[in-house]
């Protein structure tokens, strides 16, 4: 395929809750498609589920920022342009073994059982925010109410973060993921949580506490830059995207009402209807992106080394041979083995912690509040569009 004939990626959505029209349509001609970047690389757009989950596993495909290219103009744009460098510490975007070393170090921090022993606090914290929003009456901002302090405060608690200086790292957050913020935006955000998370590892040096930082620092494995990446890293992570599946998952379900009344009436249901919600939802929306170390054939497809692969999970996730029906959202779907929290070695690191926290609340949501409705029409909701992380900016509700 030629440059001229290449597609270019669609962000622009027809429906708030469906992927573009325009990409999930490629679907019906296969898997993998001719894709122009927005620095003009020719790569490719993957959205069949075996093909984005074998590019996920495959060992010849690169997380370096080095090695991609920015799928459309935004911030990663510009930073490309000037060839910015990621600080140390933030495993998410290194290959391995460098990722296999800091992987090691905190796979025991977010395993089955020790997201288990964090269930009381959860439920605490989850039922302390509905008290609050029950005593302040609708119409609320479901989002600063309920969907973004919970997931904030365990992040802290499991951290050793204040959970007092929440406004700092979650306006810096907004910044990070804004693909309409400029590049001197986001270097200068990332540079003021770098600075924050920097002189919180130095008090947790001074006085450790029984938390994931000060055991890090006490473990004496990495130095005060790599500490303070993995700081960073986590702590963004951990609160923008539960905060933003707690919010448009109650938006789905609540213009689903039939859903919604599932789980209202079956709590059981919990834990299948948020691997559902994950991946009807599909909140990453843009990437990931991986480059081909060396030429690699995928469904009869060959990438080329150097050629850089956009994963659209939201499409990839709703593929028919996969999850048949999966336009709809159905709560009692088995829909394990979704694409969400990505797969192979990058797979999400806190996704039990994420699953916890909404197997608790969506049903403590909707059990102590039946009455939850929308204050305003579907279409009034302010989508993210904008950020690279879907969701709701602001969730109106009343009960």
């Amino acid at each position: 395929m030629t440059e001229t004939s290449a597609l270019t990626l669609s962000m622009t959505r027809q429906r708030p809750l469906d992927p573009p029209d325009e990409v999930a349509g490629l679907r019906r001609h296969g898997a993998i498609h001719r894709m122009k970047y927005a620095d003009g690389h020719l790569g490719w757009l993957v959205t069949g589920y075996a093909a984005a989950r074998a590019v996920l596993a495959h060992p010849h495909f690169s997380n370096r920022p080095e090695t991609q290219h920015p799928p459309i103009a935004s911030t990663r744009l510009e930073l490309a342009q000037r060839d910015f460098k990621l600080p140390p510490g933030f495993f998410l975007r290194t290959d391995a073994p460098e990722h296999t070393r800091y992987r090691k170090l905190l796979t025991g921090q977010f395993t089955v059982r020790r997201m288990k022993m964090l269930e009381p606090r959860i439920t605490e914290i989850t039922n302390d925010c509905i008290d609050a929003m029950e005593a302040k009456g609708g119409p609320v901002d479901l989002v600063e109410e309920f969907a973004l302090p919970i997931p904030s405060l365990v992040i802290c608690e499991l951290l050793g973060v204040p959970y007092e200086d929440r406004e700092t790292f979650q306006r810096e957050s907004r910044t990070l993921f804004d693909l309409d913020a400029g590049a001197d935006d986001a270097v200068a955000a990332l540079g003021r949580i770098w600075a924050y998370l920097m002189e919180l590892i130095q008090r947790k040096r001074e006085q450790p506490a029984d938390d994931l930082l000060s055991g890090l620092v006490q473990s004496g494995e990495l130095n005060d830059e790599e500490l303070t990446g993995v700081g960073v890293l986590l702590l963004v992570a951990g609160h923008e995207t539960t905060a933003n599946m707690l919010g448009l998952g109650t938006y789905a379900l609540l213009t689903n009402p039939e859903q919604l009344a599932l789980l209202r009436d079956d709590p059981s249901l919990a834990e299948n209807a948020v691997e559902e919600l994950l991946r009807y939802l599909t909140i990453i929306h843009l990437g990931p992106v991986r480059a081909a170390t060396q030429d690699v054939e995928i469904e009869g497809v060959t990438i080329k080394a150097g050629e850089a692969v956009t994963l659209h999970l939201p499409a990839a996730n709703r593929d028919p041979a996969r999850f048949p029906d999966g336009e709809h959202l159905d709560l009692t779907r088995p829909a394990g083995g979704h694409l969400t929290f990505g797969h192979g070695i990058h797979q999400c690191l806190g996704q039990q912690l994420a699953r916890t926290e909404m197997r608790i609340a969506y049903p403590a949501l909707l059990r102590r509040l039946p009455g939850l409705r929308l204050a305003v029409t579907p279409e009034e909701v302010p989508m993210r569009s904008n950020m690279s992380i879907y969701g709701v900016h602001r969730l109106p509700v009343t009960w």
